[in-house]
């Protein structure tokens, strides 16, 4: 029987759609007793909360022995529980997703043939994005929401880390989206790739400690990022401060406060200005499209500016019942076999959404997640402590399935 658990029980029941084989719960992860109750009855846990309230949820699993998966990057304190989860007999394994998830699971996979084969990895690039199918494309960003989007608008935030040719390159966020890599995929547009957290991390988990380049990075419609850095250098992307009276504020009068008070003008003007832009420019088209520079009232309480944006664009870049989402991944790999022969590989993902509801995001993040878990369940899995999908034992037999699925790489 499985359990699905929700801050509202009628959403819970809605995610079951009648299954006799699960039933809905009520769930609060504050609740201290009622979590320790829910857990105690459960032979595995999956948390899809948000990622800085996995932990509670972590270690109660320690506590009573239960394996824990989750989709989320390892934080330090998940991290810390490592020697514990290991005296307890328990698995915390994480990273289990779409990125990070299948994207370490389809590396690990062809990093083990090339080393097995004699190879030398010099080269390994991976870019991941959650897109907009091209018939269902009808906005000039070549964007809508298939996740999470508050984690769209606070994307790259901090700094971007990785090698390249054996030198270390560091891109601060306020550089992030000027940065960008050209990624064509067969028989789709070419995208922008932008760097992603910390590559550098990576190396060791990969097993490619002495590799002279490895990226980590996200995909967006090309022309995208030049368009989103014009709200970074706003600052519409701080989320650390709140707007004074922010209800009562139109988008247009947000956007004068942010420029330089002694440029006079109206807003688009001034805003070109800021940027170095030609007013018909196609950022600045992209920009008034959004709405953020007309004069209607922007509605929110004690907002900070990442609400704010949020908040509009979750109306302009909703998907609609009918629209397609789409997947890319792609891994670049450059290898020697001998000391002279160097050869390239790309493995390339592309997953297509049925609708808005049964979405490519769901599909490449939720099918990972059940896999592993069903693999724990049968105890296929023998690890324990905290652990990331990179072992033979996880990422074999769950990319096999996967292909049942069609969720199938391409190699080139």
């Amino acid at each position: 029987m499985l359990t699905v658990a929700d801050v509202s029980e009628e959403l819970a029941r809605q995610k079951i759609g009648g299954n006799k084989q699960a039933k809905a719960i009520r769930f609060d992860i504050h609740d201290e007793k009622l979590r320790v109750e829910e857990i105690s009855k459960s032979d595995i846990v999956i948390s899809m909360l948000p990622a800085h309230l996995h932990l509670p949820v972590a270690e109660e699993c320690v506590r009573q022995k239960k394996n824990l998966v989750t989709a989320s990057y390892v934080s330090k304190e998940m991290q810390d529980l490592d020697e514990a989860a290991q005296q307890q007999g328990v698995l915390l394994l994480n990273e289990c997703g779409l990125d990070p998830g299948i994207d370490h699971m389809s590396a690990m996979k062809i990093i083990g043939e090339i080393k097995k084969s004699g190879g030398e990895i010099v080269s390994f690039k991976s870019y991941t994005g959650g897109l907009v199918a091209p018939e269902s494309n009808d906005n000039p960003w070549g964007y809508k929401f298939s996740w999470n989007p508050r984690n769209v608008i606070l994307a790259g935030q901090g700094t971007a880390k990785y090698i390249e040719g054996n030198q270390y390159r560091y891109i601060p966020y306020n550089r992030l989206f000027t940065q960008v890599d050209r990624i064509q995929v067969v028989g789709l547009a070419a995208f922008d790739g932008y760097a992603n957290r910390d590559s550098l991390a990576y190396r060791k988990i990969y097993g490619l400690e002495n590799i002279p380049t490895m990226l980590r990075g996200t995909l967006r419609q090309e022309g995208f990022c030049k368009a989103w850095n014009v709200f970074v250098q706003l600052g519409l992307t701080d989320d650390s401060y709140v707007i004074e009276d922010s209800e009562h504020l139109s988008y247009r009068q947000l956007i004068d406060a942010f420029l330089p008070a002694d440029d006079k003008g109206k807003t688009m003007e001034r805003l070109a200005r800021f940027m170095h832009e030609q007013l018909n420019s196609e950022v600045m088209q992209k920009i008034s499209w959004t709405g953020i520079l007309d004069d209607q009232q922007i509605g929110l309480k004690q907002a900070t500016p990442a609400q704010i944006l949020q908040h509009l664009l979750e109306q302009k870049w909703k998907l609609k019942e009918t629209d397609k989402d789409l997947v890319v991944m792609q891994h670049q790999f450059e290898f020697r076999i001998s000391n002279f022969e160097f050869r390239k590989i790309n493995s390339t993902l592309v997953v297509k959404g049925e609708n808005s509801k049964d979405t490519a995001m769901a599909k490449t993040v939720g099918l990972p997640l059940a896999l592993v878990t069903k693999l724990i369940l049968n105890g296929d899995i023998k690890l324990k402590g905290v652990h990331l999908p990179v072992h033979q034992e996880i990422f074999e037999p769950v990319l096999n399935e996967l292909k049942n699925f069609g969720i199938i790489f391409t190699e080139k």
